[in-house]
């Protein structure tokens, strides 16, 4: 336990209570985790299903709800990560999918819905040349390449802590649990995220601290000096894998401007920030622009598409073919189809005023439960996106939310809300993500299941 002052036993105690409720609402799943564990490592097709003992399985979704095997019908604060702000199977997404699918989802070849689309993101973020790709780690991995091939550079800066996708130069500096071996803020070692990333890869790329401007500054202007100037530094302008993380504007502005200074190329990770916080993301609420910008996960309302965004001069490199930016189902024209149908029907001004009425809501009736059992909690959110943070401690980048989140609290509270009829993003992601289609009874809801689980662990 870390500051929340709250008894390591009694959380054990909920802990063991509470995965026994799930095990024994869950036999199906059980089942077919035997099953599929015969041929998918885990028991299922990413790491990021997996559960320990194993996970439970779903079948299909319909608005703010999901369905497990077993039948059950769970509240979604999950939404894949994001991915689903419109909700599920939205009948307009649906509708465009319909209309598409007979004429053909797969050609090789350009359409019109991409040109479409491209002309959207470039009005809503502000940047005038895109390309699509299937995923937000298609995005980051070409971003990079393509800010490489501008630069002549090989060199990479990131957040320490932040997530980028799964691609060797960004599964770096992530998911460390103790800083004892990391060193001092501004010279932090480069450490691998697991097995199988290239020592090439891991020495290629510094992370530095987020909202850190003194210590940021200092560790690029010194690989400058070095001789060492980075062809880029990827960021989460909000850092979204650590719960929400918001950014100090001046923190932004400064980053900015030391790689204007140093003609390093600013990438902008949208993938969790992008349509699900404004139509324009982090560019229209904080005013700060970068050179590139990566785009995933709601972007085409649950289909598989992600999108890069670049200055003229940065996506020239592309345009003259000197960087290769390819991919089979780039920009097919199911994902450009219901992209098109969720920028231009779904995600309207309505929705996000919809969406900031009940994320007003949800961080209202958290913290009044924080504040009526005296609990050191806090909310953060951001729009779509929010968390409570189990600790007393601020928590403003990747070492404070290792020294002040409760992380034992944050993996009961996953199993509360599951057996209370709400699901959340599991472990250290431990926050909600709303859709357009959630209502004020699901708000209410998961306040009802924080509420009972604050009583029942400072009881």
């Amino acid at each position: 336990m870390q500051d929340t002052k709250v008894d390591p036993k009694l959380v054990a105690e909920l802990t063991e209570r509470e995965e026994k409720r799930l095990e024994d609402s869950t036999p199906k799943s059980y089942e077919l985790f035997k099953r599929a564990s015969q041929h998918m490592p885990m028991g299922v097709a990413s790491t990021y299903h997996a559960r320990d003992p194993y996970p439970v399985y779903f079948t299909h979704g319909k608005g703010p709800h999901i369905w497990t095997v077993e039948g059950q019908e769970i509240a979604d604060f999950h939404n894949g990560y994001g991915c689903m702000v419109q909700g599920h199977a939205h009948p307009l997404i649906v509708e465009a999918i319909q209309k598409r699918a007979p004429l053909g989802t797969q050609f090789g070849l350009p359409t019109e819905d991409a040109i479409t689309m491209a002309e959207h993101l470039s009005g809503a973020f502000k940047l005038p040349q895109w390309r699509f790709v299937n995923s937000g780690s298609e995005a980051t991995m070409d971003a990079i390449r393509v800010a490489r091939g501008f630069t002549g550079r090989e060199p990479l800066v990131k957040m320490f802590g932040s997530y980028h996708g799964h691609h060797d130069y960004v599964m770096v500096s992530l998911g460390v649990k103790d800083f004892g071996e990391v060193g001092p803020r501004d010279n932090y070692k480069s450490i691998s995220y697991g097995a199988g990333i290239p020592q090439c890869s891991i020495d290629l790329t510094v992370a530095v601290p987020f909202n850190d401007i003194e210590n940021m500054t200092k560790r690029i202007e010194r690989m400058v000096a070095e001789g060492n100037a980075p062809a880029a530094l990827i960021m989460e302008p909000a850092m979204m894998n650590l719960g929400v993380v918001l950014p100090d504007l001046e923190f932004l502005k400064a980053v900015r401007a030391v790689t204007k200074k140093h003609g390093i190329v600013l990438i902008f990770d949208e993938v969790k920030t992008g349509i699900c916080t404004a139509r324009g993301g982090a560019v229209e609420r904080w005013g700060v622009l970068p050179d590139m910008i990566c785009l995933g996960k709601a972007l085409a309302g649950g289909t598989p598409c992600g999108a890069i965004g670049g200055t003229e001069e940065i996506m020239a490199k592309v345009n003259d073919g000197t960087v290769f930016q390819v991919g089979t189902y780039s920009g097919n024209p199911l994902s450009m189809a219901a992209a098109r149908a969720s920028f231009e029907q779904v995600m309207t001004d309505e929705a996000y005023t919809h969406l900031n009425h009940l994320n007003d809501r949800i961080i209202a009736g958290c913290d009044a439960v924080c504040a009526k059992y005296d609990f050191p909690g806090y909310t953060v959110g951001i729009s779509s996106k929010g968390c409570v943070n189990f600790a007393s401690g601020k928590i403003t980048d990747y070492e404070s939310f290792i020294k002040h989140q409760d992380h034992e609290l944050v993996a009961l509270a996953w199993l509360y809300n599951f057996n209370r009829g709400i699901i959340i993003a599991p472990g250290r992601e431990e926050e909600w993500t709303l859709s357009i289609t959630h209502t004020d009874a699901d708000i209410d809801l998961y306040v009802s299941a924080f509420d009972e689980l604050i009583h029942d662990v400072t009881a």
